[in-house]
């Protein structure tokens, strides 16, 4: 039974998340039902994150068994024709080895958040980025944001419905950078916590802002306390870029 690897874009907007639920269409089974459309079997594909509602992909990795042999372009060009009109993207299709896991095999997964800051609201943009109508400090968030390289115990930053086993991880990147009146987060990292990105993220608009100063982001993650949070930022924003294997 040969398995292909998935890579996958969508806009998550229309989504109740990644993974299949009972109260709305997600991303895994537009794609499932899509490859039954051309291929006549039910299979399940395996994610490699599960982005939440609202949550968008631009390099989502995915993989999935078929029993017949098919052609990989023929599997890319096929799911893209059935998952018509989502908003849902086939990039590429590939066979790998029988041990290739979307999940298990990653080594890094690499994520953007998005922050308009302008004073005007976003047009082209809206439902794709967090507006935020004022001026914040890059520099300090940036400054802020390097308490979170390295491993650490991120119980701040993790949801009181998060299932991970330990709250601990391992941050390689986090940087904030500017373009016009858009700023980005861009972090890396093996594996991540639930709304762990986001509730940095809107934690670091607080130093942004001017509200809090940029030793209090180290305080609150020693602190170990969702209490010590600020603000999670909002689903729109983000953006699952790619996956290492």
């Amino acid at each position: 039974m040969p398995r292909y690897k998935l890579t996958i874009e969508y806009e998550g907007g229309a989504f109740v998340g990644w993974q299949r639920q009972a109260n709305g269409l997600s991303v895994q089974a537009a794609i499932e039902d899509a490859l039954a459309g051309f291929s006549g079997e039910q299979p399940v594909v395996k994610g490699a994150g599960r982005t939440d509602a609202g949550v968008h992909a631009l390099g989502q990795v995915a993989h999935v068994d078929l029993v017949r042999d098919w052609k990989a372009d023929t599997i890319r060009d096929a799911l893209n024709a059935h998952l018509r009109p989502h908003r849902i993207a086939i990039l590429s299709a590939e066979t790998v080895a029988d041990d290739f896991d979307a999940r298990f095999s990653a080594v890094k997964r690499h994520y953007l958040y998005r922050v308009s800051d302008r004073r005007a609201p976003p047009t082209l943009d809206a439902g794709h980025v967090w507006h935020v109508p004022q001026r914040l400090d890059v520099e300090a968030m940036h400054a802020a944001a390097q308490a979170f390289i390295g491993r650490h115990d991120f119980t701040t930053f993790r949801a009181a419905e998060c299932q991970a086993k330990s709250p601990v991880k391992t941050l390689e990147r986090f940087d904030v950078s500017r373009a016009g009146d858009e700023i980005a987060f861009r972090v890396s990292a093996r594996s991540f916590l639930h709304h762990q990105v986001r509730s940095m993220v809107g934690t670091l608009k607080r130093v942004g802002e001017g509200a809090w100063p940029v030793s209090s982001v180290a305080d609150a993650l020693a602190a170990r306390d969702r209490a010590r949070c600020g603000p999670v930022a909002p689903a729109t924003g983000l953006y699952l870029v790619a996956v290492d294997y």
